[in-house]
Order: structure tokens, then sequence, then C-alpha cells
């Protein structure tokens, strides 16, 4: 096949049957140390790899064959069987694919190392802005590449008629303290009734069966998981994330100004900016998607096509999906809306679980513009603002960030990507 030849393959889907495995509760790599190392042990590697896979044709147009996320096997116009296993199980020897230069959406095929970089402690943000709207919004353009740096309250200024969707779930009081062993229970999600899912350390001391304050322990479900049964309403505290050390004087800051459905253990941080009279200059509709803890949990696998994504509830009322599917154009606030929007998208139903998990590669069917904090290295979610606004560019806008001292993670400032 011409290198330049341009032909047609058929969408895959992502895969399915995606399962939890959450990491023992407290555990957060120490992200600078640990990047550093990584970025040493993939130089070299990185290096090769893209001085084998790129290439130019005669007519002088680059042809990416499996640059960065997108990253394929070619022999003979198809993919070698390893790769087609992978993508879909459906396929079978005999099936070929030709080289698309249009994105695809592949199953997530992407080296570790992309999703690092380095940040310096200090970025971290400890507090919320004093005022919600007043954090700073690094605009990018994804049409011509330029970048603009604002405050959110100007951000009804950089739309473009958007409809703004939000995820309007609100954070349980979930982090509940136990005695003897002393440790602690984190609810994770609520299963039927007076059951949990949740997690619970410290793990190798706990008995099921035995009951520790208002939980108790049910079944251990393996890796610090546990089916638990909690005595009445949660009635802890909030759980902040692990690299927030400073105490929340106002637990209200960890909560969007929209919360209303309860069941998330963290917060959709992407609306933590919005403040009421802000809201009121937008079109905004509301869908719900009860956040887990795997959401932010660091991807361990070397290849994140290894790694194992936890389905989360969400739910949509038919007449908000209506408008949102009738919209010219969507400003998803935040990566859970994401999941929620271009699940429906791709017809699932109004109320369930989602197990879409959003890889470079991806073809985005109905968010046409994405408003979203600065993400965890090695996370889901980075993963997911590189499909939207491009491997390159996505590590571009973070150096920058870095160097323009924005404040990272959950009460950090903001991006918009137009």
């Amino acid at each position: 096949m011409p290198l330049c030849e341009q032909v047609a393959f058929d969408p895959l889907e992502p895969a399915d049957q995606l399962v939890h495995q959450p990491a023992h509760l407290g555990e957060m790599p120490r992200y600078r140390e640990h990047l550093l190392a990584q970025a040493v042990l993939h130089r070299v590697a990185d290096a090769r790899r893209e001085a084998r896979l790129q290439l130019r044709c005669r007519c002088r147009q680059r042809l990416d064959l499996l640059t960065g996320a997108l990253e394929r096997r070619v022999h003979g116009g198809g993919l070698d069987a390893a790769a087609r296993g992978f993508l879909d199980p459906r396929l079978g020897a005999g099936d070929s694919f030709g080289v698309h230069r249009e994105r695809r959406y592949r199953g997530g095929r992407m080296d570790l190392s992309e999703l690092d970089y380095d940040l310096p402690p200090e970025l971290i943000a400890q507090h919320p802005a004093v005022r919600r709207d007043d954090s700073r919004l690094l605009v990018y353009e994804r049409a011509t590449g330029a970048v603009r740096h604002r405050r959110f309250a100007a951000l009804p200024e950089e739309l473009h008629g958007e409809l703004a969707v939000v995820n309007d779930t609100k954070v349980v009081p979930a982090r509940i303290p136990i005695d003897s062993p002393r440790g602690e229970v984190l609810l994770l999600e609520r299963l039927e009734g007076d059951v949990w899912e949740g997690l619970a350390r410290p793990t190798r001391r706990l008995k099921p069966g035995r009951r520790y304050g208002p939980v108790e322990l049910l079944e251990h479900l393996g890796e610090g998981r546990w089916r638990l049964r909690l005595t009445g309403e949660p009635d802890g505290t909030t759980p902040l994330p692990p690299y927030i050390t400073a105490p929340l004087d106002d637990p209200d800051r960890y909560q969007t100004v929209y919360a209303q459905e309860p069941g998330s253990a963290a917060a959709p941080t992407a609306g933590l900016h919005f403040t009421p009279e802000l809201l009121a200059q937008l079109d905004v509709e509301r869908v719900t998607l009860h956040v887990g803890l795997d959401t932010f949990r660091p991807v361990s696998a070397e290849r994140l096509e290894e790694h194992t994504i936890h389905g989360e509830r969400y739910a949509v009322a038919s007449g908000a999906w209506e408008r949102i599917r009738a919209a010219e154009r969507v400003l998803a606030v935040g990566t859970t809306t994401v999941r929620v929007l271009e699940t429906l998208a791709r017809g699932g139903p109004l109320e369930g679980r989602t197990e879409l998990f959003i890889t470079p590669g991806f073809e985005f069917a109905r968010v046409d513009a994405l408003v979203t904090n600065f993400h965890l290295p090695r996370s889901t979610l980075l993963a997911l603002v590189m499909a939207f606004a491009g491997v390159e560019e996505t590590r571009r806008l973070y150096r920058l960030a870095v160097e323009e001292r924005y404040r990272f993670y959950s009460f950090g400032d903001a991006m918009l990507v137009l």
C-alpha cells in the first residue's frame, strides 16, 4: 500500500468488562522523584521508538504511523495478530487494516512515560482560591493553537454559545475513623440500602464479620476493598485527596455550588470554580456521575491499555439529554461529565454504569469544548485530556502552566480547551 494513500477502516469500540482494582488508602507516589526516575528509564526507549516510527512521504506530508498513544505495528497493510486481538476480539486473523491519517479510537495503546511530567511540589494547591471564580484559567484554542491567560470569571467571554453541562453529584462525608486497630474506612459507593463498597485500612488486621464503630465488614474483595454495612447515613469527614495535607476549614469548598445528588467519594473538581453569579451567565444543563476513588488512582501498569478502570454510576434526565443532544455546541465541565456524555452519545442508557475509558485516539461525538483542572501524572484523567486536546499539545500546555506558576490538582486552577 503506498504510504500516502488514505483508506478507511471501521471505528472500534472501547474494551468492555473493565474492573476496579483500587490502591490502599493513602497510597500516592511521590511524584517528583518517581517521574524523574521514570524519565531516565524511558528516555532511550522513547528516542528509539520515535526514530523508528516517524516517516515522511515524497509529498512532504508527515505520516505518523505509530506516534504517541496511537502506536501500532504495521505489517503488509495490516496489524499484527496480538494488536488485532486487543482492539476487538471479534476480529479474525484474516481481517486487515490500512493506515488512515484521521485519528480513530483504537483502545488506548500508550506508553506510561507519555503521561509523565515534572511538577514542583509547591504548585500543588493546598487551599481553594478565596473566591471560587478568581482562580486562573488557561485558554487553548485547538483550531488556531492560540493560548490566553484569564481568570475563571471571564469564562463566559471565551465561549461561543455552548450549552454548559455540569455534574451535580455531591460528595458524602465518606472518611470514617475506626479504633482498635486504629485506621479508617473510605466509602466508595452505595451498593444497596445500608451495604456499601469501601476501602479500609489496616486491611491485614481487619476481619470480616467484625464491627468497627458504625461499620460492619462483610467481605474482603481484595486490594483493600471491602463490602460493608454502615449503620445510618455517612457521618465521617470530607474525603480529601492525599496530596492535600492542609486542613480544610470549610467542607463546602470541596463541593460545587450546584451539588445536589449525594454519592461521590471525590468532587468533580472542574466545577469548584463556579459561583451562582457565574452560572447565571451561562446556559446550563445537569447530569449526575458519582465519582469513585479509582478515577484519581494513578495508572500503575506499564502501558495504558493494561490499566483497569472502575465503572461509575450515572443518571441523566430524558429532558436534559434531549437538550444536550440537540445543542449546537456542548461545553463539558470536567472529565466526569465527558464520560457521561460520550457514553450516551454511543447509545448508552439514561441511567446505569459507565466503563468508558477515554484515551488518545478516541473520537468525541458530543463534547465540543472542555473545562478541566490540571491532573495528576499517570492518571486516566490526564489521558482523557490528551485525547481531547492532543498528546503533544497537552504536554506543551502543562509545561506552560508550570512555567506560569498555575496551581495544580483539586484546589488548583483550570484549563479551557475550545
